[in-house]
């Protein structure tokens, strides 16, 4: 488990899915999509089939981009806005139970520690980044689709997965100057080896079996999350700081700014 940060900087690396919550984080909005017309219920169910296919089996190569395929396809003409606006108001209700205890608790040690904390995740940046902030994450690194004219297209414009999460730690690690000997790194997933491999404490949470195997012959050490928790009373400060104070005014101010839009938008 990680102690006290060395001189030089270090950082803690968490994937996203089934390391920090509990399933997919794209397709766990599949439900909230379908409310708001972006997707039928054919494609919910086929979502809820993949969400299964993921949690019991976990995703190889060969998995994962068929499930890159199926999202491209899927997300092709989606109205950029509205996809925002529907993560921002289901975000909590979704996300906020799928919660691990023990992830939050790793991630507060890492913190406290003095280390800044970066998901890298092979989901969308749309979502990503909205629990990033919710977890109090430093960076995230997560796929960015295509835009155009306020749409999606259909193309990824970049995929953040397999070796490719690897070079975004490296790169992260020469912009910042983390040590990434004396860094951290977490995941379920062997197509998340690179990533593993990239830093000096890697951590298998949750493994597939290929991890597993990868893991044992490596002494990596093994972590089982199965205590999901709710996010927003485990996550609460006893004594807010004066920066907390600031971003949660700044936070009303913008909450009350995006609701007057919304509300001048519906009555026109």
């Amino acid at each position: 488990m990680p102690g006290s940060a060395p001189a030089g900087r270090s950082a803690a690396f968490f994937d996203l899915d089934k390391t920090i919550i509990a399933k997919s984080s794209t397709l766990a909005f599949s439900k909230p999509f379908q409310a708001g017309g972006l997707i039928s219920r054919r494609a919910v169910l086929r979502s809820a089939y993949a969400q299964f296919v993921y949690l019991v089996g976990g995703a190889d190569h060969d998995q994962m981009e068929k499930m890159r395929q199926f999202l491209s396809a899927l997300t092709a003409g989606w109205d950029v806005g509205t996809v925002r606006e529907i993560v921002a108001d289901t975000l909590h209700n979704i996300v906020d139970p799928l919660v691990y205890d023990e992830a939050v608790s790793l991630i507060e040690e890492h913190r406290l520690a003095g280390r800044d904390v970066v998901i890298v995740s092979t989901s969308g940046s749309e979502v990503v980044e909205p629990i990033g902030a919710m977890l109090g994450a430093d960076h995230v690194v997560a796929t960015r689709l295509v835009e155009e004219d306020g749409r999606y297209t259909g193309e990824i414009a970049y995929y953040a997965y397999a070796e490719e999460k690897a070079n975004a730690i490296r790169s992260l690690a020469a912009e910042r100057g983390y040590d990434l000997d004396q860094s951290f790194a977490y995941s379920d997933s062997v197509t998340d080896v690179p990533m593993l491999e990239a830093v000096g404490h890697p951590y298998a949470v949750n493994p597939d079996r290929d991890l597993r195997r990868i893991a044992v012959a490596n002494e990596w050490p093994v972590l089982v999350f199965d205590r999901p928790v709710a996010l927003r009373s485990r996550l609460a400060p006893a004594t807010p700081t004066l920066a907390a104070l600031a971003v949660g005014g700044a936070l009303t101010v913008g909450g009350l700014v995006w609701a007057q839009t919304r509300r001048r938008r519906r009555t026109a």
